[in-house]
């Protein structure tokens, strides 16, 4: 039941039907909390098991920890981490795990049998146990207090606007708003219906109808590609994934408005960077802070001198990489921008003080270097495997001869999108979504959504899964 599909948008319908009736506030969750299940079960009715037992573990694990001292609190947060981290490896990385093994043991002349298990990926597990096992650890940390009502956590675990591919939720932040009924205002669901536009424009026009057929061409030809063909594809790459992971994210922010809740932003003009260190903080930003304070934090930060930060910020951006898909081309995305991120504390230290890096052209050109080297370790998030990334890369820094597969409609499309995506970020780059389009005459919004909307239902082309949907 993706957000960009017909059967989603009666779905919503009827909660938004459901949530409208003069029910107490403890039923209209309860029925939140149904609708929620059933929207999850709607791919896979079994993996509601492993919400639940994410749910109930938790729960159970910060309410013995508020208790406990000493080393028996410790094991409950432990118990937290190894069933969530367990699921997760399990369901996740179990086959990947075995066939690394198996090809490891074959260098050392030991035959390996694969046990031929099929582990299907429950959608969405990668958020939500890390959603999950966050207010355990915060209880841990005194950050926040357990709840008094396990319908508020479940319905915090499993709340469907964000429950598949985010924003990951922080638990004081979103439980505070279950405690007393919400008022819905009409300006905020007519904000909430204009964002869902925006999102579905983003997806199924950009993502989707301009940008996903030229990667698809591109990459599945890339053993005939050239310097242009590589670059413009990889350019698409960065423009898909931006308007597939946003537009999710804004239909979320939109789904929740109009149910009365807040859900925070996911993106910040990341494209108009300035720094790798910028990037991540405009880049999924509810995933890049729950790095930083639950590993990167966790690991020591950067309290414990200059190696050992650059070695945190590493294996942080390794992680982060890997949580994203269990193949080696994730690990060495997370690599690439652990790199990056080194080399730009390197250059800070050493040149952090020349005024020169503070003017308005240099942080221009400080971008575009960002976005350019952004640009380049998509190719590892894109490719089909390793070599086919090696070649693309080696394309892209070594121009080739071979024939071009992109026409010029082609080219023509991905600059004037990617274009139009970087001017955006750039004027956005200090400014706030919501702020900047209440800032506009009403005809104007209207006017723009009504174009939006048009070229949803003109769009060409298959309806495809969110991206964040294999993670």
């Amino acid at each position: 039941m993706a957000f960009n599909s017909l059967i989603f948008l009666l779905f919503f319908a009827g909660v938004l039907l459901l949530h409208a009736l003069p029910l107490r506030w403890q039923a209209r969750k309860t029925n939140l909390l149904l609708v929620s299940y059933v929207f999850y079960a709607a791919w896979n009715p079994p993996f509601l098991l492993l919400l639940w037992i994410s749910t109930l573990t938790d729960w159970y694990a910060a309410k013995r920890i508020v208790i406990s001292t000493g080393t028996k609190k410790k094991l409950f947060l432990v118990l937290s981490i190894l069933v969530n981290l367990g699921l997760l490896g399990y369901f996740k990385y179990g086959a990947f795990l075995e066939e690394n093994f198996a090809q490891f043991m074959a260098l050392l002349g030991v035959e390996y049998t694969l046990s031929g298990s099929d582990i299907i990926l429950p959608l969405g597990i990668s958020f939500y146990t890390f959603q999950s096992m966050s207010y355990s650890i915060d209880v841990y940390r005194g950050k926040i207090k357990p709840g008094d009502s396990i319908l508020d956590f479940a319905l915090y675990v499993s709340f469907f606007p964000q429950l598949v591919a985010g924003p990951i939720l922080r638990a004081g932040y979103f439980m505070q708003q279950l405690v007393a009924a919400n008022r819905r205002r009409a300006e905020d669901f007519g904000w909430g219906i204009a964002l869902i536009v925006v999102g579905l424009f983003e997806k199924i026009v950009l993502a989707d109808g301009l940008l996903a057929p030229i990667v698809e061409k591109i990459y599945t030809l890339w053993m005939h590609t050239t310097f242009v063909d590589a670059w413009i594809a990889t350019l698409a790459v960065s423009g898909q994934i931006f308007f597939d992971f946003n537009g999710y994210s804004v239909i979320a922010v939109g789904l929740a408005k109009c149910l009365g809740f807040q859900v925070p932003w996911n993106f910040l003009s990341p494209y108009a960077a300035t720094g790798f260190s910028d990037f991540w903080r405009r880049w999924h930003v509810t995933l890049s802070a729950w790095l930083r304070d639950y590993l990167y934090i966790s690991l020591g930060g950067n309290r414990l001198g200059r190696v050992r930060t650059y070695v945190n910020l590493a294996l942080t951006m390794l992680l982060g990489g890997l949580w994203h898909g269990a193949s080696w081309l994730f690990v060495l995305w997370g690599a690439a921008h652990g790199l990056l991120l080194v080399i730009e504390r390197v250059l800070r230290h050493l040149f952090g003080a020349v005024a020169l890096f503070h003017q308005p052209a240099a942080k221009v050109v400080l971008g575009l270097l960002t976005f350019l080297a952004v640009t380049l370790t998509w190719v590892f998030f894109r490719a089909y495997d390793v070599d086919s990334a090696v070649h693309l890369l080696g394309i892209m820094l070594l121009p080739g001869t071979d024939i071009y597969v992109a026409d010029l409609l082609d080219v023509f499309t991905v600059l004037a999108v990617v274009g139009a995506l970087l001017g955006t970020h750039w004027f956005m780059r200090n400014r706030e979504f919501g702020s900047a389009l209440k800032s506009l005459p009403w005809p104007a919004i209207a006017l723009i959504l009504a174009a939006m909307l048009i070229a949803i239902l003109l769009a060409p082309g298959e309806e495809r899964d969110f991206i964040y949907f294999e993670f």
